[in-house]
């Protein structure tokens, strides 16, 4: 039996669902040692901003059981950088790529998309991350209220597909996702980390460099299904992506079902750098086992 693993997402087409998550996989061809980022749906890079960011003070990363709590604190080269260094072999490699980008402020915003824009292929779309601090807003996230979100959203209109990346720390994600979609976004991208915290009991301190950080790993798959679910019954025709501990087929269809049109990998990749490719088999083949001839069977499929 074969399946047909296309999808579409705000329009854009799609050979499959399965993409890499922001934040996971790198700047550029990091992963292509462990498999074809070309065969990939997508590839989403780690969020840039308009200039260098150097990022939390370490330890910035712990073990919280399967799951994974960070405060790498979007460090980064910088957009400027990123099209000299890391673009030319992304675009050799074939990939789809989409770039994640943030700011300290909506003119940041701005200032990143700006300097996309007219990029060309092999660039598909702007991921717009705004799970980060908003520095005019006594540094609350801009995706915790749903003006800072439009308002970014907006300000990041260069002419790519924009989706907004958003956090389920939120009373009501729907209003926030309704901001997004009302100010020039195609897609939701749900969700990204919880906020969270681990203490050494015995320094009687935060793990963290930083304090907090965010929670990601298996933990989070519920948030996330529940988020899709919510955002799809909501946004009928808005492209959702789901994100949060997918490391199998399963997972992916779970989330497909739920109402994402595709779905991202990310702290799985840790484990496993070919994570990506080993969702993806494992996907076509619950495909098989399930009798689905079809991704496109399975989204939205429980709002039916």
């Amino acid at each position: 039996m074969s399946v047909d693993l296309s999808t579409s997402l705000g329009g854009l087409a799609l050979a499959n669902p399965v993409m890499t998550a922001s934040g996971t996989a790198g700047y550029g061809t990091e992963l292509a040692a462990y498999g074809s980022l070309e065969r990939l749906g997508a590839h989403v890079v780690k969020s840039l901003a308009a200039e260098p960011w150097a990022g939390n003070p370490s330890p910035r990363v712990t073990q919280c059981g399967e799951n994974m709590l960070n405060s790498v604190g979007l460090s980064g080269p910088g957009i400027e950088s990123w099209l000299e260094h890391q673009l030319p072999a992304l675009r050799d490699s074939g990939a789809r790529v989409v770039v994640s980008i943030w700011g300290r402020s909506v003119e940041g915003f701005a200032k990143a998309a700006a300097m996309l824009r007219g990029v060309g292929d092999p660039v598909v779309a702007l991921e717009v991350n705004v799970s980060c601090p908003n520095v005019e807003d006594r540094s609350r996230m801009f995706a915790h209220h749903p003006g800072a979100t439009a308002e970014a959203v907006q300000a990041a209109d260069c002419g790519l597909p924009r989706w907004a990346k958003l956090s389920p720390n939120v009373a009501d994600l729907c209003e926030i996702g309704g901001a997004a979609l009302g100010a020039g976004a195609v897609a939701l991208t749900l969700v990204n980390t919880l906020v969270a915290m681990s203490v050494d009991p015995v320094r009687r301190v935060p793990v963290l460099g930083a304090g907090g950080g965010g929670l990601s790993g298996p933990a989070l798959r519920p948030v996330a299904v529940r988020a899709v679910a919510e955002c799809r019954r909501a946004f009928p025709d808005a492209g959702i992506l789901g994100v949060g501990g997918v490391a199998d087929g399963r997972d992916a269809a779970e989330l497909l079902v739920a109402g994402a049109d595709a779905v991202q990998v990310g702290t799985a990749t840790f484990r496993d750098p070919r994570a990506p490719w080993r969702v993806l088999d494992s996907l076509e083949r619950w495909c098989v086992e399930n009798e689905v001839s079809a991704v496109r069977e399975l989204v939205s499929s429980m709002h039916a």
